[in-house]
């Protein structure tokens, strides 16, 4: 199995405060990774971490990949609405050899590459909108046509089942089963549940890391690996997941 990065003895700490303790993980290609864990727990600095967007104090993470094969899907929250920029635009945007990018180039295949994105998605007829016009399921769609623009074989999403109506969100995953014949994947979830259902192998992350090599866990396994989550299953597809915010919750969690 090809590694595409590895991370060794990875020390992240903001302001004195250790965010991320010694953590360990490869990805391998055709991988299909679920990262879970508490609000705080860390999941979003690993992957600030994988990007290059803070930088450790202590470990390394190493590449075997160009970085530019790398597609990320950011938290539709952060992204500003009122930016005058159409679909079109956002998805081109992220072709990211910056020497040869510029908006106002009228490189035919690459405008086509965007085209057949976004047709892929269903979400051509929008390729002209302004980006503050879609809803969040069709932003959703756009920008992971943006993070599919360099054909990365590794992509990365961040919380992308946060804003987006039940319908989509299964259409998403559908869609990223697909996308994982081609491309490792690395999928950031509060939702243990559904998740679960979907990836193949999972890490806990709440200050350390816990690798797990399946896809189906335990609430007893989650215990054990310290990340404070609950399963909650209707029928036969797992659905949400609490997690216990402070310990005095503790008791109230096992009523379901």
């Amino acid at each position: 199995m090809t590694k595409l990065l590895e991370i060794k003895n990875l020390t992240v700490s903001y302001d004195h405060e250790v965010v991320l303790k010694n953590v360990n993980l490869a990805i391998a290609e055709h991988d299909f990774l679920g990262v879970i864990g508490p609000n705080g727990g860390g999941k979003t600095t690993l992957i600030k971490a994988l990007l290059g967007l803070v930088k450790p104090e202590k470990g390394d993470i190493t590449f075997h990949i160009p970085e530019t094969r790398i597609g990320y899907l950011p938290q539709i929250n952060q992204i500003d609405k009122r930016f005058p920029i159409s679909v079109l635009d956002v998805v081109r945007s992220g072709k990211t050899d910056r020497r040869s990018f510029s908006l106002f180039s009228q490189n035919k295949t690459e405008i086509s590459h965007a085209e057949h994105l976004l047709e892929e998605m269903g979400v051509l007829h929008l390729r002209d909108k302004a980006i503050g016009e879609l809803s969040g399921g069709q932003m959703q769609r756009v920008f992971l046509c943006r993070s599919l623009m360099n054909n990365p074989e590794l992509l990365v999403l961040d919380e992308p089942d946060t804003f987006v109506d039940n319908q989509f969100e299964s259409e998403l995953y559908d869609k990223l089963k697909e996308l994982n014949k081609r491309m490792a994947i690395i999928l950031v979830s509060h939702d243990v549940g559904t998740i679960s259902y979907y990836v193949k192998t999972i890490a806990c992350v709440n200050r350390s890391l816990h690798y797990h090599p399946s896809n189906i866990i335990s609430t007893e396994q989650l215990a054990s690996y310290n990340c404070p989550l609950q399963i909650i299953t209707h029928g036969d597809i797992p659905h949400t997941v609490l997690s216990l915010h402070d310990k005095h919750k503790h008791d109230h969690g096992h009523h379901h």
